[in-house]
């Protein structure tokens, strides 16, 4: 049955605009992206095979563009719109973060930083830069690593922080394992930074790890 015969209470469109989109599971949700199906299965059938075949929503929006494209029913078009769609996500969250000092959004913060670096298979470190109000002025990826870590060069840290004219940063890294968990070497530089940024009047005002839940907030740990 094609899901135009489906009552209009059931199909996926519909549903979301006379319930909202939290009202529709994962498989509704990409069958609206999915616009149609293919032959013998609905788009919400086609859906719910491309959930299983990647084993989440989550695997299937960071999978790589081969893995991607060589699935039923979608392609490099489909790809293409995918990207299109989480980048304006990514956009959308970094515009609200601008919008209010950081420390009295710190959802917004999380929320950023999860769009930003949860996705990413190697470790990167990173600094949200703030103005005297705390406003985000700017997000800069500065070292890249291994699935292991990635070296991180404080003077380097200092150098964009005076180039922002920063009062003050947050600092974050993922963790690509998945565990937020600050290892040793994560507390010991997160102490070096705040010690060298303070020689030039920049504040460290947290740092968050990003793993497959929440971040984690060293500041809210009392580790800072």
């Amino acid at each position: 049955m094609s899901i135009r015969d489906w009552p209009a209470t059931e199909r996926p469109r519909e549903k979301l605009l006379e319930q909202g989109a939290l009202a529709l599971s994962d498989a509704e949700l990409l069958a609206i992206f999915l616009r149609t199906g293919v032959a013998g299965q609905s788009a919400v059938d086609l859906a719910r095979h491309l959930l299983n075949d990647f084993g989440s929503l989550r695997a299937l929006l960071e999978a790589d563009r081969a893995s991607f494209s060589r699935r039923l029913g979608l392609g490099p078009a489909k790809f293409a719109l995918l990207q299109a769609v989480l980048e304006m996500s990514r956009r959308h969250l970094a515009e609200r973060l601008r919008r209010d000092p950081a420390l009295e959004s710190p959802q917004a913060v999380r929320d950023y930083l999860k769009a930003r670096l949860r996705h990413e298979p190697h470790e990167i470190f990173g600094c949200l830069f703030l103005d005297a109000k705390h406003r985000v002025q700017a997000f800069e990826a500065l070292f890249h690593g291994t699935i292991d870590g990635a070296s991180v060069y404080p003077r380097q840290v200092v150098k964009r922080a005076l180039a922002h004219n920063a009062a003050a940063l947050i600092l974050t890294h993922n963790h690509p394992s998945g565990v937020a968990e600050p290892s040793q070497a994560d507390r010991s530089l997160t102490q070096r930074l705040k010690e060298a940024l303070a020689l030039v009047d920049v504040r460290v005002l947290d740092h968050f790890i990003v793993g497959d839940g929440e971040p984690l907030s060293m500041a809210e740990h009392g580790w800072l």
